[in-house]
């Protein structure tokens, strides 16, 4: 039977582009996939025969000679024969699969078939505890940690000066391994190299091939003013070494801000209870209350001031972080009823009493107005 045209195949024209081809061959692969057709031999032949069509089409040498002499292209002893031989279909598979498919995260161990995998160093994370002084003028922090960096003697290779790592056997330098199981030809990371495609024979005697060793570190670190509780400051470059050339990881910061004796934090703003006296609330006064820049504001309580009434200072909070604008201070007047009176005060405070009328306290006359109301019910 005559080989279809692979362009007919895959549904496609011969101007198509790469991304073009790669997209048609996945709808194919994901509507024909022998899992998705269990026994249907029609589905697995168009399957196999989409796969050789994205094989040569894939390629732009394999696409240049197919487009000029077709399929003969490939047969042996055809004119435009160029050593591609017939499609083995078994051991080109896995790359096909792992082309198409790799940006869905399907792959084998992590690595590309392109290259090798990531060996940058590992992030590291330091706590550090502040108060909230130090958090509204920001803090030059000294830390001291521990990490690995990469080994002076073999330079990071891991392996012994005037030697280096050699092609692993196993895998033959490829750092993966495959098995054929029925249809599918399976790929892992070789066992005996761990992935990395070759070995050390003659370690390096101070690293002992691990290519970095253990270091302590002091590093001085710039916590900016306006830092609230669980902010992340990341030090590039100050974590662990890479290998085998592998740019380091970074060291992360995480702050906690400490509750404060009087004031308490929400994001830019600050908050406290400021205690006044029964007189005070009354009659009004003019106290001086603390601010968290370390000075004094005077503030007005107007007379009548009832408990819970809350007074806001502008401009009196926190920084906001990498901007030049504060939060507002919000302060909330608590009247402290006095709990030991002498005689004298007793006795003016009763004669205040009898002074009293329901002018003189709305909010009570208004309750007991709704309580009658009530209880006649």
């Amino acid at each position: 039977m005559a080989k279809r045209d692979y362009y007919e195949v895959l549904g496609i024209t011969k101007s198509a582009s790469k991304e073009e081809i790669k997209k048609a061959y996945r709808k194919l692969a994901l509507k024909y996939h022998p899992d998705k057709n269990k026994g249907d031999k029609g589905a697995e032949e168009k399957f196999k025969e989409g796969s050789e069509a994205y094989h040569v089409l894939s390629d732009d040498k394999r696409k240049a000679n197919y487009d000029q002499f077709g399929h003969a292209a490939f047969q042996g002893g055809g004119t435009g024969q160029s050593g591609f031989g017939n499609f083995d279909f078994s051991s080109s598979f896995s790359d096909i699969f792992e082309d198409v498919f790799s940006d869905f995260g399907f792959g084998s161990s992590g690595q590309s078939r392109r290259g090798r995998r990531n060996y940058r160093g590992n992030d590291l994370r330091y706590d550090v505890s502040i108060d909230l002084n130090d958090a509204f003028t920001g803090k030059e922090e000294k830390i001291n940690y521990t990490t690995y960096k990469k080994c002076k003697t073999c330079s990071g290779s891991g392996a012994k000066s005037g030697s280096k790592p050699s092609a692993c056997n196993y895998c033959g330098g490829q750092g993966k391994v495959r098995s054929n199981q029925g249809f599918f030809t399976i790929q892992q990371t070789c066992p005996e190299c761990s992935g990395e495609g070759e070995k050390i024979d003659n370690p390096c005697n101070n690293c002992g091939g691990a290519g970095k060793t253990q270091s302590n570190e002091n590093v001085s670190v710039k916590i900016p003013k306006g830092v609230d509780d669980g902010t992340r400051i990341r030090i590039a470059g100050k974590g662990e070494a890479g290998t085998k050339g592998g740019s380091n990881g970074d060291l992360y910061l995480f702050v906690s801000v400490e509750p404060h004796d009087i004031f308490k934090r929400s994001e830019e703003n600050l908050f406290y209870e400021l205690p006044v006296s029964f007189a005070d609330a009354a009659l009004g006064a003019t106290v001086e209350v603390p601010s968290i820049d370390g000075g004094k504001t005077k503030i007005k309580i107007p007379s009548g001031t009832q408990s819970g009434k809350q007074l806001r200072l502008r401009g009196k909070g926190m920084p906001i972080l990498k901007r030049n604008l504060f939060g507002d201070l919000y302060i909330r007047v608590v009247t402290e009823v006095p709990t030991s009176l002498t005689k004298r005060q007793k006795e003016i405070l009763s004669e205040f009493k009898n002074l009293e009328d329901n002018k003189s306290n709305p909010l009570i006359k208004n309750f007991f107005d709704k309580a009658k109301k009530f209880w006649k019910r």
